[in-house]
């Protein structure tokens, strides 16, 4: 790479002319065909649909080497969001979907996540899960990873060197009095690098690998340090039934959870495919939000999750890939899996009763994840104050689906959400830096 290339790729500060895409609410796309983006120290400082461009390059000194054009086929929109993936999992991708949950775990995840005390092994997976999702254009991750201490602490180090926005996760599984030392001392670690963008986040992995005991101290130390909780709720009917079984005291899965204090404003539950009425009446009072991973519900033979009674009930809902309970990690593929899926689920459910649009599906994948894991007033979308995380996305780049006439901006979304892949996704920002 050139050293003027260097320079253009690490700068933070400059404009990118032409069509702006993004949410700012639920129902539909704010489309811009041309608009102007000035981002200033990777924060975004102007938004324009007219781009009065030597203006807004006198006004924070960008000069023309700075100010990008898209092209033909191109249109800027925010990163990925991935509300719930499992970083230890990825060698597991395609694997045991002949199986469901409780199986599949004892079979697959259980021996594979062990072999990471191994840091070797730790870091050729975690650097490849790291640069494969940035590739496919998720610029925020709430990655799950194992018990295992050091290892985690290397993820962190991964995402931090690739510059990604990710939450990193506390021990699960463990001894309690273990655990909570551990746990303690891995958010002092990272809280101690000082980098806004990685945080830590107490994860007790679903409630059957817990006690009441260990649960309630993750809640207090979440409580303690202001940190972002996340955790599995109802993903398979033998799952639950498991958790009544054990916690004879509780009325539900969320009154666990509820019980241990780990129902938050920043906690994502990954799945919730059978949530009771009360219990999404909880989980609303509380803001928590939902991570829908509609891949895994679906090979794994968990079930099929209708968003739209959750977005109904007033919950925040996010996209999750959940590898690899899910076989992608393209935040792509999961938009098409959850569209898919409330369809599949309007069927037989009468006229009055709408599936998800496309533009819900986008907002679900930036703006609706960004205000799951509780960064909406950072990420998500293209607000003056928030960090420049985009995509750069060209609809013909060589080899990716075909172009064969005129489109309209709108139009180019939607060829991107359905047919589009990691190819047409040429530049990948986060906090203003040029990091694909």
């Amino acid at each position: 790479m050139s050293q003027d290339s260097q320079k253009k790729m690490y700068n933070r500060s400059f404009i990118i002319v032409g069509p702006i895409v993004h949410s700012k609410e639920i129902t539909r796309l704010t489309v811009f065909d041309l608009g102007l983006i000035a981002v200033s120290d990777g924060k975004i400082v102007a938004v324009e649909e007219t781009a009065n461009v030597a203006q807004i390059q006198e006004k924070y000194s960008i000069t023309d080497d700075f100010v990008y054009h898209l092209g033909d086929g191109e249109f800027v929109m925010p990163g990925f969001i991935d509300t719930h993936i499992h970083a230890s999992q990825y060698p597991n991708a395609g694997l045991g979907y002949d199986m469901q949950l409780l199986d599949w775990l004892t079979t697959y995840t259980f021996p594979l996540e062990m072999k990471y005390s191994d840091l070797s092994f730790a870091e050729k997976v975690y650097e490849a899960v790291v640069k494969n999702t940035l590739a496919n254009g998720t610029t925020t991750a709430m990655y799950f990873a194992t018990i295992h201490f050091n290892s985690t602490v290397l993820l962190a180090n991964i995402a931090a060197d690739q510059n990604m926005n990710w939450n990193t996760p506390d021990g699960y599984g463990e001894r309690t009095e273990d655990s909570y030392k551990l746990t303690e001392d891995f958010i002092i670690q990272l809280k101690d690098k000082k980098n806004d963008l990685i945080l830590p986040i107490i994860t007790p992995r679903f409630a059957l690998s817990c006690d009441m005991e260990l649960m309630k101290m993750l809640g207090e130390l979440a409580s303690r340090y202001d940190l972002h909780i996340q955790t599995h709720i109802s993903e398979n009917v033998h799952e639950v039934s498991a958790v009544k079984e054990s916690f004879h005291d509780c009325t539900s899965y969320a009154d666990v959870y509820d019980k241990a204090r780990l129902l938050t404003n920043k906690t994502v539950l990954a799945h919730g495919v059978h949530l009771s009425d009360d219990e999404l009446k909880v989980l609303a009072a509380r803001g928590t939000a939902i991570s829908h991973c509609p891949n895994s519900n679906t090979s794994l033979k968990s079930g099929l999750c209708d968003v739209r009674r959750l977005l109904n009930a007033g919950i925040k809902v996010g996209l999750g890939t959940d590898v690899s309970g899910g076989y992608s990690l393209s935040i792509l593929n999961t938009i098409r899996n959850t569209l898919d899926v409330s369809i599949h689920v309007s069927f037989g459910k009468g006229e009055d009763y709408a599936p998800l649009t496309y533009h819900e599906a986008f907002y679900l994948a930036t703006l609706g994840g960004a205000r799951a894991v509780a960064l909406g007033d950072k990420i998500g979308n293209f607000e003056v104050g928030k960090d420049f995380d985009a995509l750069i996305v060209n609809m013909k780049s060589p080899g990716s689906t075909d172009i064969l006439q005129k489109y309209d901006t709108d139009a180019l979304v939607q060829k991107f959400l359905y047919t589009g892949d990691d190819r047409n996704i040429t530049k990948v920002y986060v906090a203003g830096r040029q990091v694909k």
